[in-house]
This record gives C-alpha cells, structure tokens and sequence, in this order.
C-alpha cells in the first residue's frame, strides 16, 4: 500500500498508473443491464453497484484482513446482483478474479478460489434452464476464462516478485564482493608496504641525523632509500596487475545497460577492443565512461547517447555526447552545485592525471553534453624512465 501525505486522498495509489481506472469503464455493463427494473429495485441494483465500486477502490488500498473482507463483500454483491437481476452481471467477476491472483499464500488463494467459483457457477446454473444453445456459445469461453484467470495474474505476480527477490539478491551480492575486495586490498596494502614504508621512514629520520656528522655514511642510506622506494613501486605495481582490471568494452556492455534501463538508446562508434592499451589505461577509461553514463541516467533527461573511440598514433579519444538539457548556465551552477566536482568530474580528473589524460566537457553540437577525454598511448615516468 502507498503511503500517501495526510489529508491528500487519492482514488488509486499512483504505482498503478492508469490501469484501475480504465477498469472502471465496465462498470457501464451491470448499469446496462438493471435499466429495466423499477422503483425499491432499480434503487437496490444502483446501491448495490455504488457499493461495489467502493469495494473496487478499497482492494487496491487496503492489505492483510481487510483485503479478505473487502473481497467477500465484492463476491456478495456479484452473487447478488446476478441471482436477483440477470445473470450477466456475472462478468463482474473478472474485477474479483484480479483481487484473487494477488493472494500469495497459497491456502488463501485456495480458499477465495472457492468461494468465487461457488459465487460464478451456482447463479449460472440457475439461469441455464432459460438459456438457448446460442447463449451457453457466448457464455462458456468467457465464463472459463474468468475462472482459469486468477491462476495466471497469481502465477504473473509470482514472476514479478521472484525477478525482484533476484535483483535484490544481485545487488547484495555485488555489495558484499565489492567489501571483500575491499577488505583484500586493504590486507594487501597493509602486508605489502606497511614494513617497506616503516624502514624508509626510519631510514629518512637517520639520514637527517647524519647529514652533518657523517655526510658519506648519509649517502649510503639515502641510496638505500632508493632502493626501498623503488622495491616499494615494484610492489605496488604487482599488486594492480593482481586487481581485476575493467576494459573499456566491458565498461561499455555494463553503460549499455545502464541507459537501457534509463530508456536511453546508446549507439557506439569506433573498436571498443583497443588492443594494446595497458589494463591500467582501459580500466580508468572505462570507469570514467561509466561515470559520464551515471551523469547522463540522473541529469540529462536525454533519449540518445552516443560514444565515440578514436585511436591514433599518440592518444586514444574517447568522447560521450548526449542529447539532453545540456550545460547549466552559471547562475544555475551555483544554485545547484552542478558541474562541480561534487559531481564526479573531480574523480574523472583525478583518475586520468594517473596516466596523464586530459578532459573536458562542453554543449554538444545541436544541444545536450559533450565529454570528451584524452589519454596518450604510453605514458613514461620521467624521473626513472619505465613505463607505467
């Protein structure tokens, strides 16, 4: 049930959308069929019609017991109105055949299963010695249906809340791989280079004592010092080539996603392959691709997003360009902080001065958002000359 503020009501909770209401149009048919009565039962049928709407709008709200109540008194009414007026108010039964599927306990949908079926076929068999071979034509396949659709709208609903369960369970599951990783990296780090850092500290704090006493022995240690840090870039190194890198057409399958649940449509031109690009250069390429796709699902309300991979003899271009609201203006920037590295831009950056990358964002050509990012090929450490 919908929680709604109070004192605003609301004929039907907004998650199902038009749906309820269109239903409501066959209200017109048990109306069609009492115009003929007259005076204390014409009143009844309307009373009784009236009050079945009320049970129509109340099943939607209301959960628990009260769903069960609100459902006999709906089999009530249809019991009565096709047993003292016609027998066609039987179709009303297809209001209450949607209430029954929704039952998830499986005893309780049993026990609403049965009193609708006695509700539908005792009224039928009382009104089948009038009917012609025409008629019982007409009525069965749309009686059977009625009968046979709560299992479906039940088995439906089944389906909607077993696909939920998974993509909850999906999501806790990628949460609790993302901690343990967590975690590994952190224990790595610490094994790794918490000794290696420790002695180049205390090393540091041993030069500075005998820079003046004894300046040779001080060159040995800074030496020494070298060494360590450089046995420490070693193993820093090792342990990212260990972590899992994401590749930029990876990034691009899980952006491609993304979008889609987004409504977004997505076209990409250019080999998303890039082979011979580093892992570490594909991974931040692909991380900064689906933080400019996480930019465009929350901010651009745009219905098109295209990515576009151009490689040369010196940089790789990577640019994503979306057809949305475009650039804030700045009065609007600094209303709503958008832009700003609050935003991940400041994260992109970041990430790509790692391998010397560049970016930028601007007003696409007709309107919308243009990022476009730069990354040289081979990037080389100036102080020791290896590549990174």
């Amino acid at each position: 049930m919908q929680n709604n503020p109070v004192g605003k009501f609301q004929l039907f909770p907004r998650k199902y959308g038009l749906f309820p209401y269109m239903w409501l149009i066959y209200i017109a048919l048990p109306l069609f069929n009492i115009r003929h009565e007259t005076g204390l039962k014409l009143v009844l049928g309307y009373a009784m019609i009236a009050l079945f709407i009320v049970t129509y709008r109340q099943l939607y709200t209301v959960t628990g017991k009260a769903f069960s109540l609100w459902l006999a008194l709906q089999l009530a009414l249809i019991a009565a109105l096709s047993l003292f007026y016609t027998p066609y108010n039987l179709y009303m039964g297809f209001f209450t055949a949607n209430f029954i599927g929704w039952y998830t306990d499986h005893r309780q949908f049993n026990v609403a299963m049965g009193a609708f079926a006695v509700v539908e076929i005792v009224p039928m068999l009382i009104s089948a010695r009038g009917m012609t071979a025409d008629d019982f034509i007409m009525t069965v396949p749309f009686f059977t249906l009625m009968l046979a659709s709560p299992f479906g709208i039940r088995s439906m609903a089944r389906k909607q809340s077993l696909e939920r369960e998974l993509a909850e369970a999906n999501l806790q599951i990628k949460e609790l791989v993302k901690r343990e990783e967590r975690m590994r990296i952190a224990r790595d780090l610490h094994d790794t280079l918490g000794h290696t850092l420790s002695l180049i500290t205390l090393k540091s704090q041993l030069v500075e004592k005998l820079v003046v006493k004894d300046p040779e022995r001080a060159q040995t240690e800074a030496l020494e010092i070298q060494r360590t840090s450089r046995a420490a870039l070693r193993q820093v190194r090792e342990l990212v080539s260990d972590m899992r890198a994401i590749s930029v057409a990876e990034g691009i399958a899980e952006a491609q996603e993304m979008l889609r649940s987004a409504d977004i449509s997505l076209r990409v031109e250019g080999d998303a392959g890039l082979e011979g690009l580093s892992d570490l250069t594909q991974n931040i390429l692909a991380m900064c691709l689906k933080e400019a796709v996480t930019n465009i699902v929350k901010h651009s309300k745009a219905s098109r997003c295209l990515v576009t991979i151009d490689i040369t003899d010196a940089v790789v271009l990577l640019s994503v360009e979306d057809d949305g609201i475009g650039l804030p203006s700045e009065r609007e920037s600094a209303l709503t902080g958008a832009l700003r590295p609050g935003n991940g831009l400041k994260g992109m950056a970041e990430r790509l001065s790692l391998i010397e990358g560049s970016l930028t964002v601007e007003s696409g050509p007709s309107r919308g958002t243009l990022l476009r990012i730069s990354v040289p090929l081979i990037v080389k450490d100036r102080k020791e000359g290896e590549t990174v």
